[in-house]
């Protein structure tokens, strides 16, 4: 081998290639790391919160200023005609800032710690999910502020169909997970991911019927082309239509401007609610083992990269 060849071999950048355990040892290692998991969550939120003298409390008192502007902005400048709008609109709002929160914050987690990616060994997937988890803490906390909103208005969410609440959970928070733990490692190697992660969560925010009603707005132009099923390809959209439902309650209002009946809701069983989220949860849950064995693959040059 020539002295020059020899020169540029060890100039090259050295990449440290480790074993790569399998999916099962992956999820078997997390599982025995639930302690450590625990702790980051604590220490995540310590650390947003250190030095407040309002604390946590200050978790409870944002959502509940936003609703109180949305209940004044919906109620009296810009009028609707949908009764108790501001809970239609908060029940979505509480998935999405979760979604949102959980991958915004997740996307740039292992390069924010690097120090400790090179320094300690465990599941790096953990400091994602610890993200997510701080987000899910924040997420009871905003769903306590929209049951006090529900008291005070009176209004009357629908009570048979709370039991879909806990499975709905579950798939906001694996998908969640599953987003945040791929994209914190695509990061490592792609720098510029965590900006296009941030404007591809904005345009599907507009593509989530939060801030309007997907029977009224989107619906109706769908269906006369067959195309209503396009609309579901977003994951989020069945997931807040679902705590929309269970929250808001009613599908068929009145208008408080016009007295014409809205279709604010689709006219869905509570079997049809139940079959899309199971088929949702099967798909989230594989969405999750995919996400959980790319970041194995892609986690054996972090040192380097970082």
């Amino acid at each position: 081998m020539s002295e020059s060849a020899s020169r540029n071999l060890s100039d090259a950048p050295v990449r440290t290639v480790s074993a790569r355990p399998s999916l099962r040892g992956r999820l078997t290692n997390l599982w025995q790391r639930r302690e450590l998991l625990g702790q980051l969550i604590v220490s995540d939120i310590r650390v947003k919160y250190k030095g407040s003298a309002l604390g946590l409390f200050w978790s409870m008192l944002a959502p509940a200023m936003n609703l109180a502007i949305y209940f004044l902005v919906f109620s009296v400048f810009l009028k609707n005609g949908i009764p108790n709008f501001v809970i239609y609109l908060f029940s979505g709002l509480v998935v999405w800032n979760m979604f949102f929160n959980a991958v915004i914050g997740s996307t740039t987690v292992v390069i924010a710690r690097a120090g400790l990616v090179k320094k300690v060994s465990f599941p790096r997937e953990i400091l994602a999910l610890s993200t997510v988890g701080a987000t899910v803490v924040y997420f009871f906390v905003q769903l306590f502020v929209l049951g006090l909103f529900l008291v005070v208005l009176g209004h009357q969410p629908a009570w048979s169909y709370l039991p879909l609440l806990p499975i709905a959970f579950v798939t906001l928070y694996l998908l969640s997970a599953a987003i945040s733990v791929l994209m914190s490692g695509i990061t490592v190697y792609m720098r510029d991911m965590a900006h296009l992660v941030e404007v591809l969560l904005q345009l599907t925010f507009w593509l989530t019927p939060v801030v309007y009603s997907y029977e009224n707005t989107i619906s109706p132009a769908l269906a006369r082309h067959g195309l209503s099923w396009l609309y579901f390809i977003n994951p989020m959209t069945p997931l807040v239509m679902t705590f929309q439902r269970i929250f808001y309650g009613a599908t068929n209002v009145t208008s408080l401007t016009t007295g014409k009946v809205l279709h604010v809701l689709p006219q869905w069983s509570m079997a049809h609610y139940w079959v899309v989220n199971l088929i949702l949860l099967g798909l989230v849950g594989f969405f999750y083992l995919a996400a959980e064995y790319l970041f194995g693959r892609l986690e054996t040059n972090f040192e380097s990269e970082l």
